[in-house]
């Protein structure tokens, strides 16, 4: 019986490690992406994403190598859109996972003529799965939290057109503001800290984990 007890304690204690490196492993991955991304590494930005990646934002949904397009360029052009990560939480089952992580994504640019920055506080929640041993990006959804803006000069004074303003959700909205003054064109539906939204991505989620398509 002692045998049986530690042979069931190894297996365990072998289970937990496995699983730990697993988790380890997506987190670099999470890591890389933001690393590479804000740095403009491209060619390897382009590594993190599964062959049918694809990637969800306030101003951008489609595949994750067209978001490699798409942010090389906006870089070249001189778009300024950085982020900031804070905890992990990951979910594995076989060969697919769940990742949650806070993070904040920080744009500056040009609003009614004024240098401002608007800070987005939310998570990032991505389907991951291993592809050729590896793990991979299958779909990135970010879910906004609470935003602000701010002029870059505290002297300077801003006034927003509350009628753009009131177009977003309040997890995103000064974001969306920002990015609607620069021509882009804005998602109206992402998930924020509470609502349906967030709670069919979370459903979703839990249904990947269980081998569902997308």
């Amino acid at each position: 019986m002692h045998k049986m007890n530690v042979a069931l304690q190894a297996q365990n204690s072998t289970a937990e490690t496995g699983s730990l490196v697993e988790r380890l492993l997506i987190r670099e991955l999470i890591e890389n992406w933001v690393l590479w991304r804000d740095a403009g590494d491209w060619a390897r930005f382009r590594t993190v994403w599964h062959p049918d990646g694809k990637m969800m934002a306030t101003w951008f949904q489609g595949s994750g190598q067209e978001f490699v397009d798409v942010s090389a360029k906006g870089f070249e052009n001189g778009v300024n859109i950085l982020h900031f990560l804070g905890g992990s939480t990951v979910d594995v089952s076989g060969k697919r996972a769940i990742a949650q992580t806070k993070m904040t994504i920080s744009q500056r640019a040009k609003v009614h003529d004024v240098d401002c920055d608007v800070v987005c506080t939310g998570r990032f929640f991505d389907f991951l799965e291993k592809h050729n041993g590896k793990w991979t990006m299958v779909l990135r959804q970010p879910i906004y939290e609470k935003d602000r803006l701010d002029p870059i000069d505290p002297a300077q004074k801003i006034v927003l057109d509350r009628k753009i303003l009131d177009l977003y959700p309040v997890g995103y909205r000064h974001l969306a503001y920002l990015q609607h003054c620069l021509g882009f064109k804005i998602k109206h539906d992402m998930p924020g800290l509470t609502g349906a939204e967030v709670q069919a991505l979370y459903a979703r989620g839990q249904r990947w984990l269980k081998g569902d398509a997308l």
